[in-house]
């Protein structure tokens, strides 16, 4: 099993400076390679506390020079904010910098907060997204980029650093909503999976993936990779109470971010899935949200279900490819098992540490700045 760990970033209520957390999130990204991790991982966001990380190739650049081993993952790169031509320059030089470890995550977007300030309509996005993914995926096979569509016009033009190794294979695309599904199986990606509903539904859309994709490629698609919040703890109980607070502590930041428990995309063209998200939210309330979202289909059973979700996981790696399995895990921060645990790896998201862990760490800092 593929494991790696993703730094995001973030400064919800500000309770430390920005300059903190990079300091902070950068150390522990540093940790990642000498405890044993596979891949170190970043998202795109933009404008506010949600994650202040708007070039995951800038930030995998720096880490291709601070790792040897680890491959290096962008969850993802939201292709409708970036000009083709420009992002396909800046993937081959990361994966030139980092010799080939990139793993290329690619997606559309949701943030209505975002669309805005690029100054960017929203029911574009989708039709942009397969433009642009069409343009780039071909780009970084051909070594030059060339596409006529509706929003994407791109003379024939030379990648340089041409790529040096195909990204067949390592290129993943996520998928929320059903109709995303057959468009990635179509641009030939695998699925990044970042968990948001119950494990047995994102089983069936993986399996209509897998149909698909064999119907047309004519093989088995890549294993898909899982992004889910991960908290271990050797008592089923004490886990969940310390999900509920740290996992469901994040799912708040979503929603604050998102906005997806409000009516702004419930008429907007291609997030119908999401409107039907909001009504959701709206009748059950965000706390039955918060264990929606933390694969609990029901309050009186939900202890049994956290005991099953990582049971639920692991067996969709294992059926979903025949190319090994992939979990990405954002670890949330738990003293007890950190102690207990040769793998554990603290990330302080939501909770902040009162003295900044870069100060904690001396030896991570005491050869550079950044």
């Amino acid at each position: 099993m593929h494991t790696g760990m993703s730094v995001i970033f973030q400064n919800t209520h500000k309770q430390i400076s920005d300059r903190e957390v990079y300091l902070n999130d950068v150390a522990l990204a540093e940790l990642a390679e000498p405890l044993g991790f596979d891949s170190v991982w970043t998202v795109e966001h933009h404008f506010t506390d949600y994650t202040m990380s708007p070039d995951p190739c800038q930030f995998l650049s720096y880490m291709a020079g601070r790792t040897r081993k680890v491959k290096l993952g962008s969850m993802v790169i939201v292709l409708p904010w970036h000009d083709p031509m420009r992002i396909s320059e800046q993937i081959s030089v990361l994966d030139h910098l980092s010799g080939g470890r990139m793993i290329l995550g690619l997606g559309r977007g949701a943030g209505r907060v975002e669309f805005d300030a690029f100054r960017q309509d929203m029911g574009d996005s989708r039709q942009r997204f397969v433009e642009s993914a069409e343009c780039v995926l071909a780009g970084l096979e051909n070594g030059y980029c060339e596409y006529q569509g509706e929003f994407v016009q791109q003379p024939r033009a030379d990648i340089r650093p041409a790529p040096f190794k195909t990204f067949k294979g390592r290129t993943y695309a996520a998928a929320v909503s059903p109709e995303s599904v057959a468009i990635m199986a179509k641009l030939g990606v695998g699925l990044l999976v970042v968990p948001q509903k119950p494990w047995d539904q994102v089983e069936q859309e993986v399996a209509l993936y897998n149909e698909t994709y064999r119907q047309l490629h004519g093989h088995a698609p890549p294993a898909p990779i899982i992004a889910g919040w991960t908290l271990c703890h050797p008592d089923p109980d004490v886990a969940y109470t310390q999900a509920k607070k740290w996992i469901g502590g994040y799912w708040q930041t979503v929603l604050d971010h998102y906005r997806f428990h409000e009516n702004h995309l419930k008429d907007q063209k291609g997030y119908e899935f999401y409107g039907q998200f909001a009504s959701k939210i709206q009748k059950g309330g965000i706390d039955a949200a918060t264990d929606y979202f933390m694969l609990s289909d029901h309050h009186q059973k939900r202890r049994a279900d956290w005991r099953r979700s990582l049971y639920w996981a692991v067996q969709l790696r294992r059926d979903a490819g025949s190319r090994g399995t992939n979990q990405l895990a954002n670890i949330c921060p738990n003293s007890d098992a950190a102690a207990t645990s040769p793998h554990s790896h603290r990330q302080y998201r939501l909770g902040r540490l009162s003295t900044p862990l870069a100060k904690t760490i001396p030896t991570r800092r005491s050869s550079h700045e950044i």
